[in-house]
């Protein structure tokens, strides 16, 4: 294995991770394990591994709770689920002033904090140290709503029936992996799911009717296979995987490898519905993709995602990044746009910025506005405080800000929708007729821009421009705006051969150098002709006057997107872009 991509690999997986802490003994002992004072609160966390708590189907878990300084419970509790490759430490930290996103700081504000390594991962049977007889099938099962889900319910409902956690006062939230599994327990609501699929009432194991109170999602998916094989079209359950779509190779090769580096994962063939090792592979050799491809695309859908649970869920505060290449905000505009469909008042709200996966940046001060309004979200619906919520369906927003780590990011920028974030339009159109081709492009630039390469993870990098054969353009003279919201790509085409695709992006070029604003993936079907209309992820981004805002079409942007086992070519007319702005 190639070192560079290991370490790109664990570094994407490492999502949230922070120093772990000693234990000691004490008088509260949740789940048996004693407590002791860490920085003002009580940490109580499993100190070995006989002191693992079993899950439903026996697999050990390596839990922690921290509590409040003083009080015996029931207390709102909080449940913080990491992010891939991770485990229990990712939320934990050895001191933290109160508010902080974190176990000590949640607890210093009076919520018991459940931090737990997810089945697979840490000593949860993930590292090889901590494979006893009874993790023989312990697993990653990859955020799957039967296993993982099912696994934070059971241990949120066991503190219930030891009355640490108030029945009436459950929430979840998590980053990536963790924040993808605190959708599902948002969606889940008050229902469980078994491991053969069907659905039974949330229940503790004393026989407490049980619900998740709200959940506060960070950079998660709503439906996986959309998320890892985007095949560009509206996101609902009727388009996923239908045509199937163009795999986001370096992250699905980058999170493959952290989980079998980091995780237990699940020999091949032995487990269908976590069979990470199949799935990779054949996602890696690419098109044609027959019935078993599918079955994999409909898997992760059905059980490893909240789109097609059906339910109406607990409330949520959802965040995305707009530099995210790999969750991006459609992820979760589209739950808002589906509940508020169906109820105006429905409460949900979105978060949207320059954070996240790569190309994600950074930015302290503002980060911290959006974690203040998490936090004011588990007050209002965990312990009832008078904080009041915005409109339903409202949205805060920042913009991408160089460099990457600066304290504040653009804005923030405040509306009651995501739509009216922005006030008009900038369009980009060129009417004349050009091609695509599958060989088109500058392969050294794609592969500068790979957001797991050193430079392509930074959003503020620059790159030669230049226009390459073989792809399309639309380009306008910017007047001095900011690009606020998704923009949208529409075109004429006529496309020659198989497994065709167009890699979008939009620049931003002045004085002979360019910036990664955007970009996004279509999968063509078999000679597909007519108008195409299809999404770029979204931005917030300033444009100064003067510099040339350009819209580029390519075939093969390898290796972010998988290259195409096709050859094909792509007659394009009237390309245009309509980019939603203030």
């Amino acid at each position: 294995m190639h070192r560079r991509l290991l370490v790109a690999a664990i570094a994407v997986a490492a999502l949230l991770a922070l120093p772990s802490i000693a234990s000691a003994g004490s008088s509260t002992a949740p789940f048996g394990h004693p407590c002791s004072v860490q920085d003002g609160v009580r940490f109580c966390p499993t100190a070995d591994l006989t002191q693992r708590v079993p899950s439903f189907d026996g697999i050990p878990l390596d839990v922690d709770v921290t509590l409040p300084a003083t009080g015996s419970g029931p207390f709102p509790t909080i449940v913080m689920l990491h992010g891939y490759g991770g485990n229990k430490t990712a939320f934990e930290a050895a001191s933290a002033a109160p508010g902080d996103f974190n176990n000590i700081g949640l607890a210093k504000l009076g919520y018991a904090v459940l931090t737990t390594s997810a089945r697979g991962f840490g000593k949860s049977c993930g590292s090889a140290s901590s494979r006893t007889p009874d993790c023989a099938k312990g697993w990653i099962h990859l955020a799957d709503q039967r296993y993982e889900a099912h696994d934070a319910q059971l241990l949120l409902g066991e503190l219930v029936d030891e009355r640490i956690a108030k029945a009436d006062g459950l929430g979840a939230t998590g980053g990536s992996y963790g924040g993808g599994q605190s959708l599902e327990l948002a969606y889940l609501k008050d229902r469980t799911r078994n491991a053969d699929g069907s659905f039974v009432p949330w229940k503790s194991p004393n026989g407490t009717a049980l619900k998740l109170a709200a959940a506060y999602p960070i950079i998660p998916w709503s439906d996986l296979s959309d998320a890892l094989v985007p095949n560009g079209r509206d996101g609902s359950v009727a388009s996923l995987f239908s045509p199937p779509g163009v795999s986001i190779k370096s992250y699905v090769n980058a999170l493959y490898i952290a989980g079998a580096a980091t995780g237990f994962v699940a020999p091949p063939g032995v487990d269908a519905g976590s069979d990470l090792s199949t799935w990779n592979d054949l996602f890696n050799l690419g098109e044609p993709y027959g019935a078993q491809a599918k079955a994999i695309g409909n898997e992760m859908s059905k059980y490893h995602g909240s789109l097609q649970l059906g339910n109406k869920p607990s409330p949520l505060l959802v965040a995305n990044g707009f530099t995210d290449d790999l969750f991006p905000p459609a992820q979760t505009l589209r739950l808002i746009k589906t509940l508020l469909a169906k109820n105006k008042k429905a409460p949900i709200w979105g978060q949207y910025g320059d954070f996240g996966h790569a190309r994600g940046g950074s930015h302290a001060a503002s980060d911290k506005v959006l974690r203040d309004q998490g936090i004011q979200f588990f007050d209002h619906y965990l312990m009832g405080s008078k904080v009041k919520m915005p409109k339903p369906g409202s949205v805060i927003a920042f913009g991408q800000s160089c460099p990457r780590d600066t304290p504040n990011a653009l804005g923030p920028f405040k509306a009651s929708s995501f739509a009216k974030l922005s006030k008009s339009f900038v369009t980009l159109t060129n009417g004349k007729t050009q091609t695509v081709t599958s060989t088109g492009g500058d392969p050294q630039l794609s592969a500068d821009i790979n957001p797991l390469a050193p430079k392509g993870g930074n959003a503020c990098s620059t790159y030669p421009a230049a226009i390459s054969a073989g792809t399309a353009t639309a380009t306008a003279k910017s007047k001095g705006f900011i690009y606020l919201g998704i923009g949208h790509i529409t075109a004429t085409i006529k496309t020659t051969g198989l497994y065709g695709q167009l890699d979008a992006r939009l620049w931003d070029v002045n004085a002979g150098q360019q910036t990664l604003v955007d970009r996004s993936v279509y999968r063509l079907i078999a000679n597909q002709k007519g108008v195409v209309s299809f999404a770029l992820h979204g931005n917030g981004y300033q444009f100064a006057k003067g510099h040339t805002v350009k819209l580029e079409l390519l075939g093969n942007d390898g290796p972010t997107h998988r290259p195409s086992n096709g050859t094909f070519s792509v007659k394009v007319l009237n390309l245009a872009a309509a980019l939603p702005s203030r």
